[in-house]
């Protein structure tokens, strides 16, 4: 079976099994597990930041994050695409009572004139206060597409300005930093949070990572303990991500190499619409008239191919570390005959 619906469907490979099953635990409640700690500490400084927290998704470390940031009530600018609008379950209503401005920009990137052109009058009751400017970098829904860093700069700008936070939903941030100039570090001085995921490209079975001030992680452990994310020896699973961290970054790389050929093969058949730019791991596509997606992917399913529907006769496919040279090979074959 080859299984392009998400990069999340990856299981860990024997070495990081092995680093899984050999880490020293202990009660990570009371602080004392020491590999959830090393994972903590590791994350912190590669971002350049005082902490971090171990979660157990990168919705958990996102709606934390809102949480910390917000009071009920206020209100979180963000792209129309954005993974914490669509995805994560009406979190930021039902978490933090906060309500959403959507920018409507391209493939999930907007701009800083349009936060500052949406930033609500303070001195007007009638309107929420506008507490919280989101981006996701690589976004999803936008087809995995990359950030220009210099317009995060400029967005950062208008942050400070106006008083406003700034959090990264860096979920794939990795898939960005290996086709960018930028490191960890570069965005580690630009937002006030940052969450990476451990389970997408990275290759990890569980958990993501949420970075920030010391007081700003203070806060956030507490959010955890509230939402029940608290967990005990949980150094099994952050010894996975430890061992993507140092093993899994370099071969995003391949990834995206496949994505791309993948998105080159779709261009030129006859029932594609239209192929999103492939920035990264992602390749989203829109069908003809000749399929809806549901039979596309019945289609594909009698070749023992999986993607995922995203919309209306659009697909989504995204490339990961068990996608290999022969899956790329086969599905290529069964595209070109379809």
């Amino acid at each position: 079976m080859t299984d392009l619906r998400s990069d999340t469907v990856t299981k860990p490979t024997k070495d990081m099994q092995a680093a899984m099953f050999n880490a020293e635990v202990g009660d990570d409640v009371f602080k004392e597990d020491p590999t959830v700690n090393a994972l903590e500490q590791k994350v912190a400084e590669l971002f350049g930041k005082e902490d971090a927290l171990f979660t157990a998704s990168g919705v958990m470390a996102n709606q934390i994050a809102i949480k910390a940031h917000t009071q009920p009530g206020d209100e979180v600018i963000c792209d129309k695409q954005a993974h914490i609008y669509n995805f994560e379950g009406g979190g930021i209503g039902f978490n933090s009572g906060a309500s959403v401005r959507r920018l409507d920009g391209q493939n999930g990137r907007f701009t800083a004139q349009q936060v500052q052109q949406n930033i609500n009058d303070p001195s007007n009751v009638h309107f929420p206060l506008t507490r919280l400017v989101a981006a996701e970098n690589t976004c999803n829904k936008g087809g995995g597409s990359l950030w220009d860093f210099e317009e995060l700069k400029r967005i950062g700008k208008v942050c400070e300005e106006n008083g406003l936070a700034y959090h990264l939903d860096g979920a794939r941030l990795f898939n960005a930093l290996v086709e960018t100039k930028e490191n960890a570090k570069d965005y580690g001085h630009l937002f006030d949070s940052i969450s990476i995921c451990l389970s997408k490209g990275l290759g990890a079975p569980v958990g993501s990572v949420l970075t920030g001030s010391q007081a700003f992680i203070n806060k956030t452990r507490r959010i955890r303990k509230v939402m029940g994310g608290a967990m005990r020896q949980a150094g099994y699973l952050a010894a996975a991500g430890i061992y993507a961290l140092d093993h899994h970054i370099e071969q995003l790389k391949n990834d995206h190499k496949k994505a791309r050929h993948l998105g080159d093969v779709l261009e030129k058949q006859h029932y594609v619409e239209e192929v999103l730019p492939v920035q990264s791991n992602i390749v989203i596509f829109r069908l003809n008239e000749k399929y809806t997606e549901k039979t596309f992917l019945e289609k594909l399913a009698a070749h023992d191919i999986k993607g995922v529907p995203f919309g209306p006769q659009t697909i989504r496919f995204v490339t990961h570390l068990d996608f290999t040279d022969k899956m790329l090979e086969n599905t290529v074959e069964v595209l070109e005959k379809l």
